[in-house]
């Protein structure tokens, strides 16, 4: 790995700090060649600190580390993107990242539908919800739509029709994402046991 150093006045170079597991932006610091070495050395994340004007472990004072995973360097050598595993948050105001942010998984729309679901779960008195309608008869009843959409997904797979069998299929991840809140858990629950097994 190439570092420009060099290419500012003051040998700094910015070091986007990104979760590993949840690809989340934690923080942005700067990096010497001294931190960055001692960085590699300690495998916790050390900046230059402009402030201060001298190397900075972070959590060196709060115990919240931010624990190497790995480096990487961009295309013109002069920035660094810095994958952690965080111990505690990351922002000194004590928020997970420095934007304020929740530093948790994002699914992209599989974690907006389960948001869905959930304000469905949690108004199962609305007459015009379908999902509120399952959650009322029971986890019986969400378990049998399960079963009958993996078995219409699966009577579609042997067939021709792509459109119907990408419909059956979401018609299965739409009612398992119904199972799992009905059981109590969520995707990032059944992501963590395909983790654990690979």
């Amino acid at each position: 790995m190439k570092i420009d150093f060099d290419k500012n006045p003051d040998g700094l170079v910015p070091a986007i700090i990104q979760d590993a597991t949840t690809k989340n932006v934690l923080m942005l610091g700067y990096m010497n060649q001294e931190a960055f070495e001692k960085t590699k050395e300690t495998q916790k994340v050390t900046f230059y600190s402009r402030s201060k004007q001298r190397l900075w472990t972070k959590g060196e004072e709060s115990g919240n580390f931010l624990n190497l995973v790995d480096m990487q360097v961009d295309c013109d050598n002069d920035t660094l993107l810095v994958n952690v595993n965080p111990v505690g948050p990351t922002c000194h105001k004590g928020t997970d990242t420095c934007w304020a942010e929740k530093n948790v998984q994002d699914y992209g729309f599989l974690s907006t539908l389960e948001d869905v679901i959930t304000s469905r779960k949690n108004d199962q008195e609305n007459p015009d919800s379908y999902v509120a309608s399952l959650f009322r008869k029971g986890i019986n009843k969400i378990a049998q739509k399960v079963g009958e959409e993996a078995v219409e997904t699966v009577i579609e797979a042997k067939d021709d029709n792509e459109d119907l069998f990408l419909n059956e299929s979401a018609d299965l991840l739409f009612h398992y994402l119904i199972l799992l809140q009905a059981k109590g858990y969520t995707l990032d629950d059944i992501a963590k046991v395909l983790q654990k097994r690979h």
